[in-house]
């Protein structure tokens, strides 16, 4: 199934808000299994990340590592963010993996789990990503491009246990997050 079939589905549980670790906890180090996207666990934990990112100013995706739990699921939402050109809602995928991608561009990342610091990071503007819905465990293709793929391939990397100081090109690259009263 193509996301412009898919519409936004209520997981069915009352998401939790978690506490979000950070770096250099491990399990943000770590490739995180795959995971059974029709386990209740996971089906909670799904709403979960919903729930944390939505209560998280400025927060357009979340990885479940990122809420100490080692399981491949992540959440996206860029719909409220300034550079968002093509936007699919919130969605959350699980055993997430890029099919295709395009020529990669440099662009500034942040991260919640590391919240001091920005890095500059090249990824790819054009992305295919497939990954299964939580709950049904049907499968999802995501064709996105610019901001969107950007946060993509950030929460795909989390799930293979990367942050995105570990994609900078050198400390040159790297910026204390910039605060604004």
């Amino acid at each position: 199934m193509s996301i412009a079939d898919w519409t936004e589905v209520d997981l069915g549980v009352p998401g939790r808000v978690r506490s979000v670790v950070a770096a250099p906890d491990s399990v943000l180090s770590t490739p995180s299994p795959l995971v059974d996207p029709a386990s209740p666990e996971i089906v909670q934990l799904a709403a979960d990340l919903v729930a944390t990112m939505r209560v998280s100013p400025g927060c357009v995706g979340l990885a479940a590592c990122q809420v100490g739990v080692a399981a491949h699921l992540f959440a996206v939402d860029v719909s409220q963010h300034p550079k968002t050109r093509t936007n699919h809602g919130t969605f959350v995928l699980c055993n997430a993996e890029v099919v295709e991608a395009s020529r990669k561009e440099k662009g500034r990342e942040g991260c919640m789990s590391v919240p001091d610091l920005t890095g500059d990071v090249k990824r790819a503007t054009r992305l295919t990503v497939r990954g299964l819905l939580p709950g049904s465990g049907e499968e999802l293709t995501v064709e996105t491009d610019a901001f969107e793929a950007r946060a993509l391939q950030h929460e795909i990397d989390h799930c293979a246990g990367f942050l995105f100081l570990d994609r900078v090109a050198g400390a040159h690259a790297v910026f204390p997050r910039q605060t604004y009263l």
